[in-house]
């Protein structure tokens, strides 16, 4: 009756596309942010503001993994009582 789940991993594919994918949009908008027609106050402010926005998506998405594998503990030492429970129970046994 136990099943252990199975633990899902990305495809190397999948890993080098979120990489290029992230890396083609960090150098597009440091190229857009270099290249604008500002002075250099203004193009500093949205380059830190930028860093600040990737430093700020990394954490919310660590967290909500985090969070995501902390509920799939609980849930595992829920099941294992519950499968404990049903092992111990004994449907003929008097009351």
């Amino acid at each position: 009756m136990s099943e252990t789940p199975v633990k899902q991993q990305s495809t190397a594919a999948f890993y080098g596309q979120a990489i290029a994918s992230f890396a083609v949009a960090m150098a597009a908008t440091a190229i857009g942010i270099f290249r604008l027609s500002a002075d250099a106050w203004v193009r500093g402010f949205l380059a830190i503001s930028v860093l600040y926005l990737v430093t700020s998506a990394f954490t919310l998405a660590k967290v909500i993994r985090d969070r995501q594998e902390a509920g799939q503990i609980v849930s595992r030492v829920d099941q294992a009582r519950v499968e404990k429970l049903l092992a111990n129970h004994d449907p003929f046994e008097k009351l």
